[in-house]
């Protein structure tokens, strides 16, 4: 069996090898990403997971995992910034106040999907202008849902969660391994 990381997250791997999960391959999808009219956050962060894991070309032993982060506020996605001015808006939106942050996994093994999403509420504070100014010119926006990643810079500007820190940081470890041990693959394998 080959283990296919779906993604080209290297926080994902990172956070894969702290539970002695290793890819044989990394083979990030290409998909639309772009929510349905009214898709409302949690709905759409698991149909992207799935659609990510179905996408990923692989044989009929092999494993994919695929997860998608999505940032809610409300019923609002806040998906990846495309710009500083974007990233901008959606930190000001967050600043001082509590949103959810939805990791979804899932793992196919053939024609079989194993999935699981988990929700964290988190809060921002209070953004001042000049920390936004100055976050926004280390570049660490770009790439992260709602502009921010709570692992980097931006952690300084997260004073309380409620849930996963790692599902905050785009994987879900307890329920990523009950995933995989669920599909066959185990972890902590002996010589990885």
């Amino acid at each position: 069996m080959t283990f296919i990381l779906g993604s080209a997250s290297p926080r994902r791997r990172d956070l894969l090898a702290q539970i002695g999960v290793v890819a044989d391959d990394i083979r990030p999808p290409d998909i639309d990403e772009t929510p349905g009219n009214g898709e409302l956050p949690r709905p759409y962060c698991a149909r992207m997971a799935r659609e990510k894991a179905r996408a990923v070309s692989a044989g009929d032993d092999d494993l994919v995992l695929a997860a998608d982060t999505t940032v809610a506020l409300g019923r609002r996605i806040l998906g990846k910034p495309a710009s500083a001015g974007e990233a901008a808006q959606f930190l000001i939106a967050l600043s001082g106040r509590r949103h959810k942050v939805i990791t979804a996994v899932a793992v196919r093994r053939g024609t079989r999907l194993w999935e699981r999403d988990v929700v964290t509420k988190v809060r921002m504070k209070r953004v001042s202008d000049e920390e936004l100014n100055a976050y926004l010119a280390t570049g660490d926006w770009q790439g992260k849902a709602g502009g921010y990643g709570i692992q980097g810079l931006a952690g300084a500007l997260i004073p309380w969660i409620q849930g996963s820190f790692t599902g905050v940081v785009g994987l879900p470890l307890a329920e990523t391994a009950g995933l995989l041990q669920a599909a066959g693959h185990p972890l902590w394998k002996p010589g990885r």
